[in-house]
């Protein structure tokens, strides 16, 4: 049998997103509340709430919050009741996700330490569902000077142009530079192609006096230091 459609406003006052929030806080909701309340409105077949449901169900692998990191517009909008409009807002919500993962750090960080580094960056780069290597460019204070993409490959490799890298450090003068880069299927041990273009990038920096001073790459909750681990 068809489940029958209830409006919000025909729900308890319990279930009721918005009166549950005033009354008891927004930290009581359950994360469909929480979805529910920023897509404001449901559609003549499904309440706010149950479309919250439906896009948290939405991913065949990662289900709740964590599937809808791996998701984009047009993901969204196979939802019922989910189009242009509100796809737009989901994805501006998961990007203010992500930038307030980093409030704790300074508008320009020191990048002395590889935990530091990588907390950075976990949020916005251990969703990605291909290999994006970014370029951290670095002064003598190990402050941030310039970050750069370098590179977006597919869901197992990226290439990376090193002549792109030292021309952009040079013009930049930076003293020392980071490469970053995620592996989509969440283990962050480097490959065998890893190891090579960090000693290619190390070999040339050295010629140049621009130092690598570290290759993070990020997997999922975790990350792997070439510095850490002595690779270099």
């Amino acid at each position: 049998m068809e489940q029958q459609f209830i409006r919000m406003k025909d729900r308890p006052p319990g279930e009721r997103p918005y009166e549950k929030c005033l009354e008891y806080g927004a930290e009581t909701l359950t994360d469909g509340e929480l979805l529910a309340v920023l897509l404001r409105s449901g559609t003549k077949q499904y309440s706010s709430l149950e479309l919250a449901w439906k896009l948290l169900d939405l991913h065949p692998s990662f289900k709740g919050l964590e599937g809808l990191q791996h998701l984009g517009p047009e993901e969204f909008k196979r939802v019922p009741g989910i189009g242009t409009v509100k796809a737009v807002q989901l994805m501006c919500i998961l990007e203010l996700s992500r930038r307030l993962s980093r409030t704790g750090f300074s508008e320009s960080p020191s990048f002395r330490n590889p935990e530091d580094i990588a907390a950075y960056y976990m949020e916005s780069m251990r969703h990605l569902d291909h290999e994006r290597v970014r370029l951290l460019l670095l002064n003598g204070q190990h402050s941030l000077l310039k970050e750069m993409i370098l590179t977006m490959g597919d869901s197992n490799n990226a290439y990376v142009p090193v002549k792109k890298i030292f021309a952009e450090a040079l013009r930049c003068e930076a003293v020392y530079l980071v490469l970053l880069h995620n592996h989509p299927s969440g283990c962050p041990q480097p490959s065998r192609e890893d190891l090579l273009i960090t000693g290619r990038i190390k070999e040339a920096g050295e010629i140049l006096g621009i130092g690598l001073s570290d290759h993070i790459i990020i997997g999922d909750r975790c990350y792997y230091s070439m510095r850490e681990e002595r690779v270099l």
